[in-house]
């Protein structure tokens, strides 16, 4: 009992608190749900201005959380921060069934997931930040994409996998990125300002700033800006 408190809260006392005011606003819906959530929540998590919070989201170490004004929470998240925790940036929506993860029980010192302002996080992505996840401004992801900063050492073929630890170098998305559905992030690499990563990637080496990368291992296709065959079709603002 006292493990499964130690990975759920900061210390018994805030476990209960946490549980009480989750147990008893954390379920009601529509726009009445939010209203009292963005008050309530306040007893638990650190909040700079006003949320919406929808029903059904999981928050566990929420005293590890900081959302800015206007940020939106969808149904289904996850929000696990551990110590370092999660901030999410003025204006950021994380979408229906996003998992932000931080699960520091190896004692990292540096497993923390910071997300900048006017960002997107799409439907189901998963952002595991045992080596930190760092997304600057205007970042936005499509469904299903995953950033894992964290990494299992698996090279001495004679003792079993888990016992071999782990790496967790950090990933960092710089401003103005766009992440196209279902790519994959891995520990340790980097996207600069204003490059572009398209669907199904698998990005493995840092991305260079205005460059549109693809493919399994991810390379980069073209530099942003570089003309394509006209199209026909009608771009919306």
């Amino acid at each position: 009992m006292s493990l499964y408190i130690h990975r759920q809260a900061s210390s018994l006392q805030k476990y209960i608190l946490e549980q009480f005011v989750l147990t008893l606003v954390g379920w009601m819906p529509t726009v009445i749900g939010i209203g009292v959530r963005a008050i309530m929540y306040r007893l638990i998590m650190r909040m700079r201005g006003v949320a919406a919070i929808e029903n059904g989201v999981r928050i566990r170490f929420a005293d590890q959380i900081e959302l800015g004004r206007n940020v939106y929470i969808d149904q289904g998240v996850y929000l696990h921060a551990c110590p370092d925790g999660i901030s999410i940036g003025d204006n950021t929506f994380v979408m229906h069934g996003s998992v932000l993860h931080v699960y520091n029980f190896r004692e990292l010192p540096h497993a923390f997931i910071r997300i900048g302002r006017n960002s997107l996080i799409g439907e189901l992505n998963v952002l595991r930040g045992q080596g930190g996840i760092t997304i600057g401004d205007r970042v936005y992801t499509a469904p299903m994409v995953q950033m894992l900063a964290v990494n299992h050492v698996f090279d001495d073929p004679t003792r079993p996998m888990v016992e071999q630890g782990i790496t967790a170098e950090g990933i960092t998305i710089e401003d103005d990125v766009w992440i196209g559905a279902g790519a994959i992030i891995t520990d340790g690499v980097r996207i600069c300002k204003g490059a572009v990563v398209a669907a199904g990637a698998v990005v493995t080496q840092d991305v260079p700033p205005f460059t549109v990368v693809g493919g399994t291992p991810g390379r980069v296709l073209r530099n942003v800006g570089e003309r394509q065959p006209a199209s026909q079709m009608k771009i919306y603002y």
